[in-house]
């Protein structure tokens, strides 16, 4: 039984650990029934019970009730940046969830599906799209998640730059202040409400302003080596707006015209030759069991 779940960019700019968007670009994943772990396709230091996609297989099952269950994984395809930003962890937590639902035929809703998921992850932030697909704002309370959908428009553009290097979630977490003032909350508030009508309605001159954010970025920027260059040539060929996708180190740019994600491939290889520069389309659905 095989399952494909997307790669997703959290917060968005000031949608810190709320917003998330999934993207046409997917880790798939294959389970059987074994008699004993056994976990293939990805690096050798995963291959074991710390894996997050078989622990929540795990989890799943001890959710539904069930004692464990050894399963063998087979990663088919990595296409997710690891450590990256774009929600590599969310997707083998996702991974692991769906196909033990499927593999065990538990029958758990939606939303029991996404609250192991969250819980797994800590936050809900990637693991919504992740599963839901689209544009997704959520938010864990009194035991449940809070997950809402949101329009977006066909009018944007998306290209991500992914660096050479990792960032650690722990790292970027680290940086962040441990207390807001008033105006820096208030600030988050309005830039956040306007990025969802941005995004909705497809509004690039909305996006500056609407992607600004005090809460996260301007502690994070400083982790990314090549932060203010790289976002310099984005908004010189035409970026609308440009933020961190997730913790980072990839950058998220949005874009009015078709032809901005060519053009800047070509700008950064001169400038940082082992970035990559991927185009990115939503992805409406979410994850999905293949077979």
């Amino acid at each position: 039984m095989r399952v494909r779940v997307p790669a997703s960019s959290a917060n968005l700019g000031p949608g810190f650990d709320c917003f998330g968007l999934a993207w046409q670009l997917y880790n798939e994943m294959e389970f059987l029934p074994a008699s004993e772990l056994k976990i293939s396709g990805c690096p050798e230091k995963f291959q074991n019970e710390n894996n997050l996609a078989y622990r929540a297989y795990l989890t799943t099952l001890e959710a539904a009730g069930l004692p464990p269950e050894p399963v063998e994984i087979r990663f088919l395809s990595t296409y997710i940046p690891v450590c990256r930003g774009l929600g590599s962890s969310s997707a083998l937590i996702a991974g692991g969830v769906l196909a033990a639902n499927e593999l065990h035929g538990l029958g758990l809703s939606p939303d029991k599906l996404l609250l192991i998921a969250a819980q797994a992850e800590g936050h809900p932030d990637n693991v919504a799209p992740a599963l839901r697909g689209g544009l997704t704002v959520s938010s864990m309370e009194n035991g449940r998640v809070l997950s809402a959908s949101f329009p977006l428009s066909d009018k944007l553009h998306f290209a991500v730059l992914v660096p050479d290097f990792e960032l650690s979630t722990e790292l970027a977490r680290s940086v962040l202040p441990a207390q807001l003032s008033r105006q820096d909350a208030i600030f988050n508030v309005s830039r956040a409400a306007l990025l969802l009508k941005a995004l909705e309605t497809g509004d690039a001159a909305l996006l500056p302003v609407a992607l600004q954010d005090r809460i996260h970025e301007p502690y994070r920027t400083p982790l990314i080596p090549g932060y203010d260059r790289a976002r310099e040539l984005a908004l010189n060929l035409g970026a609308a707006g440009l933020c961190i996708s997730g913790a980072g180190s990839t950058l998220l740019c949005f874009a009015s015209g078709e032809d901005f994600a060519p053009r800047m491939a070509a700008a950064v290889a001169e400038e940082f030759p082992s970035w990559r520069v991927l185009p990115v389309l939503p992805e409406r659905e979410g994850a999905a069991v293949i077979d």
